[in-house]
């Protein structure tokens, strides 16, 4: 089956390419992301794949349908930038990569923490001038700590894995509790406990209706002083400007985020040479206390290898049986193998 593959980086290429191959299809990269505007490039194809940032509305499908595309074979496990319920009208089957490397994901989620607690980019910076100075660089540890982490799916669970090797006590938050996390010694309580009781809270939900701005204003108020806060799920499940309040007051100690919420004109291009226009971005960035990293949580050769291998899978299956059980839409298979309750990233 031939698939136009959009937002199609060259990094991407060789392991996209190789995967094709192996499972006989063909693939035909486009650098653009996909929305109503460059939907005519998938004419002739049955096939599209798309990743984050690409706009999978009510229009663009209806338009993706009339060319003849029947499979949207998404390179992510995410799906809030598609509208289910059109895909279903027009016929268009959509499927995910729903769990590719949740070991990369939460590695990240703890190199992000532990630079922010042993202040390892000033370090590294000042080192770079010839400063060995350690005036300023106080960090730190991990073990005693009590870490809170909102979502235990398969990414969560790794991460209180990790987090309990390190000796901290884990609070969990996820209607649907994990018997993993429990046997660590994980205890689950509500939201507002475990904002108040955690040193870390960290964070691994989908944006759903129901997880938009879940940390917000009230959230942030509620959480202990000097905390450390981390999200490496999905940008607008924090309210931005509540973080940015929280860090001027001291409430939020520190801030690493590998996704913002306004990320889609942001993140994966090189913007180097221009002048960020976002006004709210910016000023996050002036807090020294603050990391961020464009949404390369996911970003290891292994991981990009998986999502390759699932996605052309997922082609396949479809070719061959005009289903496939990685789909999240027609929506009667939206809640297949997965409780619909659950918080967690997959």
């Amino acid at each position: 089956m031939q698939v136009t593959v959009f937002s199609a980086k060259l990094y991407e290429h060789p392991s996209l390419e190789a995967a094709a191959s192996r499972h006989g299809h063909t693939v035909d990269f486009q650098p653009l992301r996909l929305y109503r505007d460059t939907a005519s490039l998938a004419l002739g194809t049955p096939a599209v794949s798309a990743f984050v940032h690409d706009i999978l509305d009510a229009e663009t499908l209806g338009l993706l349908a009339r060319q003849g595309v029947r499979l949207v074979a998404l390179r992510c496990a995410g799906f809030n930038q598609v509208d289910l319920k059109a895909a279903e009208k027009f016929g268009v089957t959509v499927a995910r990569v729903p769990a590719y490397s949740p070991q990369a994901v939460a590695e990240h989620t703890l190199a992000l923490l532990l630079a922010l607690l042993r202040k390892l980019c000033r370090a590294h910076n000042r080192v770079r001038e010839g400063n060995f100075s350690l005036d300023g660089l106080l960090g730190e540890g991990l073990c005693g700590k009590t870490a809170g982490i909102v979502g235990t799916g398969k990414i969560g669970t790794v991460v209180a894995r990790i987090l309990n090797g390190f000796g901290c006590r884990l609070l969990g938050y996820d209607p649907a509790p994990s018997t993993t996390c429990e046997k660590l010694g994980m205890t689950y309580t509500d939201l507002p406990h475990l904002l108040e009781a955690s040193d870390i809270v960290t964070l691994h939900c989908p944006l759903t209706p129901g997880t938009r701005h879940l940390l917000g204003e009230p959230e942030v108020a509620r959480m202990k002083p000097g905390a450390v806060l981390i999200n490496t799920s999905r940008g607008a499940v924090l309210d931005t400007q509540a973080v940015i309040r929280g860090l001027k007051s001291g409430r939020i100690g520190a801030l690493g985020l590998d996704v913002y919420e306004e990320e889609d004109h942001l993140f994966f291009e090189d913007l180097s040479g221009q002048i960020i226009q976002d006004d709210v971005f910016a000023r996050l960035m002036t807090f020294p206390n603050v990391l961020i990293t464009g949404h390369q949580g996911f970003f290891t050769r292994e991981a990009l290898e998986a999502i390759a291998d699932v996605t052309f899978r997922n082609v396949s299956e479809f070719e061959l049986t005009g289903k496939c059980a990685n789909a999240i839409a027609p929506a009667r298979r939206v809640s297949a193998g997965s409780n619909p309750k659950r918080l967690a990233r997959t």
